[in-house]
């Protein structure tokens, strides 16, 4: 999916919303337990009725590479049914991947070449050679961790070098070199708040991925008013505030109930930027 496509179904679907399979066998209701495939039973039951409300998934890979082979041919159908039923909807792959290069450049293949997913979180810290393997493919995305929400943040993203820039911002502004905004978007927390206008500083036109709205206590008014751009430019991602809103049989019902919510004030927030 393109920068294009993407802002399209933003618009048209009135939804930044970006729904987390972050599928804990010890969370979903027990009785999917006795099934064969309890993942894939679960993610397909949250899936169907919280696509008409969002425009993209990010299944987060140790949810399922925790359960060996089996969590990851749940993965593969997972994401094989999303393409299939739900073609028009931007896959993030969480996978936080990156390391020497031609290592990097098989991780890409796993993901972009085997799974086709439209999208992988990279983590950053070894440079240009291991980010730029993720860039070489038509039509896929970067997804570059840049700043946030864990208290570990702290330890190194909001350190400053001798000019005072923080090394998240050195980051951000060495990987504008690498690649653009139509194939790299921005790991940015809800959590981080009104920072969020030095982002735009620093990438005014890139995507942003926020997690942290919900559960982590970021605040979806105040990521849109200081990082909504003239694009949307945002994919706002919950997780556990969807999928895991009820454990009880009504499970898929209430996640399509709060995907609705988040959707309808989505929805406000936009027309308040006048898109």
């Amino acid at each position: 999916m393109d920068r294009q496509q993407l802002i399209e179904q933003i618009k048209t679907k009135r939804s930044f919303l970006c729904v987390g399979l972050d599928t804990d066998l010890k969370k979903v209701p027990q009785h999917l337990l006795d099934g064969p495939d309890p993942i894939f039973t679960f993610n397909k039951a949250i899936i169907d009725p919280t696509a008409p409300y969002c425009v993209a998934y990010k299944p987060n890979l140790a949810f399922y590479e925790a359960f060996g082979v089996k969590g990851l041919m749940a993965f593969e159908k997972t994401v094989n049914y999303l393409k299939k039923y739900y073609p028009n909807h931007f896959i993030v792959a969480d996978a936080k991947r990156g390391d020497i290069g031609n290592t990097s450049a098989m991780y890409a293949r796993t993901f972009f070449g085997e799974y086709d997913v439209d999208s992988l979180t990279v983590a950053p810290y070894m440079g240009e050679d291991s980010v730029t393997p993720f860039l070489g493919y038509e039509g896929k995305w970067v997804i570059l961790l840049a700043l946030t929400s864990n208290k570990g943040s702290h330890d190194f993203q909001l350190t400053t070098d001798p000019e005072g820039m923080p090394l998240y911002e050195k980051v951000m502004r060495k990987a504008q070199q690498w690649g653009t905004e139509e194939n790299l978007m921005f790991v940015v927390g809800a959590t981080q708040g009104k920072m969020f206008e030095d982002i735009r500083r620093i990438a005014p036109r890139h995507f942003l991925l926020v997690p942290g709205v919900g559960a982590q206590g970021g605040s979806l008014e105040e990521v849109c008013k200081y990082g909504m751009n003239d694009d949307c430019g945002l994919l706002v991602n919950s997780s556990r505030g969807i999928i895991y809103a009820s454990d009880g049989e009504d499970y898929a019902e209430v996640a399509g109930e709060k995907a609705k919510e988040l959707k309808e004030q989505m929805d406000v927030l936009l027309k308040g930027h006048n898109l």
